[in-house]
């Protein structure tokens, strides 16, 4: 005997498989602009951008728009996406919006969000210029490993920070192949700031950022070896410096 569903019941189990299926059609649609955003929008040094996706240098000027659309709508559920906007909407010369973006990008854990408002305290633009939260935001960045957040720390000088040992910490995570880094390293191990003097790492540092052309670590490195700080005495050298 075949027995009759009540209609109410019918009612009980269609809703749900219609809200799954609104649900699912949701997350499609989301991912599709994410898609879009990705390929048109996404910054290559991003860490949180997916091996797969090759990322733009600069948003070309005729996808700046279609930029904004799709990472607009795909930031509701990726901050990738809404540091993506950001970018288009600086490109668009937006930089209200971009920074607000950024701030919530950030808000959410970007770290190139965290870098990108950083350098804008850093520089005065949009914001009241505030170095020390600038250092903040860097650090920050850099603590979770972001080559951009290591490298605008160092720029900022490293003797400076309220906590001298934890940016030298910071900074020999960059040291390796960031010349910024190097040479602001080199400077907090010279004068022993944040941790023990250490002329000879220092030296060694300042001859590597000094190798790949930065400045300030060739001055330095020609003073060392002039002095025989850190190592020999080389008066030629130091000409060459």
């Amino acid at each position: 005997m075949v027995r009759s569903v009540a209609r109410g019941s019918v009612r009980a189990v269609a809703l749900p498989m219609l809200l799954l299926v609104a649900s699912a059609s949701a997350a499609l649609a989301q991912s599709a602009d994410l898609v879009l955003c990705d390929r048109i929008a996404a910054d290559p040094a991003d860490p949180d951008k997916p091996a797969n996706v090759k990322g733009v240098a600069e948003i070309a000027a005729g996808d700046v728009e279609t930029a904004i659309k799709y990472c607009r709508t795909a930031a509701a559920g990726s901050r990738r996406a809404m540091y993506a906007l950001g970018r288009a909407y600086a490109a668009n010369r937006q930089p209200a919006d971009a920074l607000a973006a950024f701030r919530k990008a950030a808000a959410k854990g970007s770290t190139s969000a965290m870098v990108e408002l950083g350098v804008a305290y850093a520089t005065g633009a949009g914001v009241a210029k505030d170095e020390a939260q600038a250092r903040q935001l860097f650090a920050t960045a850099a603590e979770a490993g972001n080559p951009r957040g290591i490298s605008n720390l160092a720029a900022l000088g490293g003797s400076a920070s309220s906590d001298p040992a934890k940016t030298r910490a910071l900074l020999a995570k960059g040291a390796e192949t960031n010349a910024e880094a190097q040479y602001q390293l080199g400077l907090l191990l010279a004068e022993g700031v944040g941790g023990p003097k250490d002329e000879a790492q220092a030296r060694a540092l300042f001859e590597k950022a000094a190798a790949q052309g930065h400045p300030g670590a060739l001055e330095r490195m020609g003073a060392f070896a002039q002095a025989g700080r850190g190592g020999p005495q080389d008066s030629a050298a130091a000409k060459g410096f």
